[in-house]
């Protein structure tokens, strides 16, 4: 018979295995029929298209969000949607990644940026929240900036409030332009899990006008 200890460590490094090989990909946006189609909601509709090419449900609810699983590349993948307000999205991520005791390196959050052109894609190890409010929230709540992020770019309205550009739907002419960033991202969020953040990001941080 295998000595208790022996067991204990055995067990110990399985689930640390095990947890090791989970991968969860956090989309942001606005809950609500409202905000669907506004610039904000760009994560979400990443996380939407991913469920079309992965054939995952986001239909569990729990941790005040929506969510499902999958595998890819022999990984086991969560598509994570925070079902509260922009602000408010850290206390979500924070409390699904505490239960599956999942470390940052297994998190990448998908978000959109004015401070890119509409048509860029940049992914990141770290970084600041860039005046972006859930990022900002998702940082606090984490206590760090140390996770993986993928921006996507969507302009700014120099002339208005930034407020309601990021709540506006996208005008007609961006709109073919949007939805390719869309596919794009869901492209690079493959890409991560199946060869990390470097191989994405060489592949896909760049513009795409």
């Amino acid at each position: 018979m295998r000595d208790a200890g022996c067991l204990t460590g055995f067990y110990l490094r399985f689930f640390a295995q095990v947890r090791s090989e989970i991968k969860m990909v956090v989309g942001l946006g606005n809950p609500g029929r409202q905000y669907a189609d506004t610039r904000h909601n760009i994560g979400f509709r990443v996380i939407d298209s991913l469920t079309k090419k992965l054939q995952i449900d986001v239909n569990k609810r729990r941790f005040k969000a929506r969510f499902g699983w999958g595998q890819l590349g022999g990984k086991k993948l969560m598509l994570f949607k925070p079902w509260q307000f922009m602000n408010q999205s850290g206390s979500s991520v924070a409390g699904v990644m505490s239960f599956y005791k999942l470390g940052t390196g297994d998190l990448l959050l998908v978000c959109d940026d004015m401070a890119l052109a509409l048509g860029v894609i940049r992914l990141r190890k770290k970084g600041s929240a860039g005046g972006h409010n859930g990022l900002a929230d998702v940082i606090e709540k984490l206590g760090t900036e140390n996770f993986n992020r993928l921006r996507v770019g969507i302009g700014s309205d120099k002339s208005g409030s930034s407020v309601d550009y990021v709540l506006a739907g996208p005008a007609d002419d961006e709109r073919p332009l949007l939805r390719e960033m869309v596919e794009k991202a869901a492209e690079a969020v493959i890409c991560w899990v199946q060869h990390g953040i470097e191989a994405a990001s060489n592949r896909y941080s760049r513009d795409w006008r």
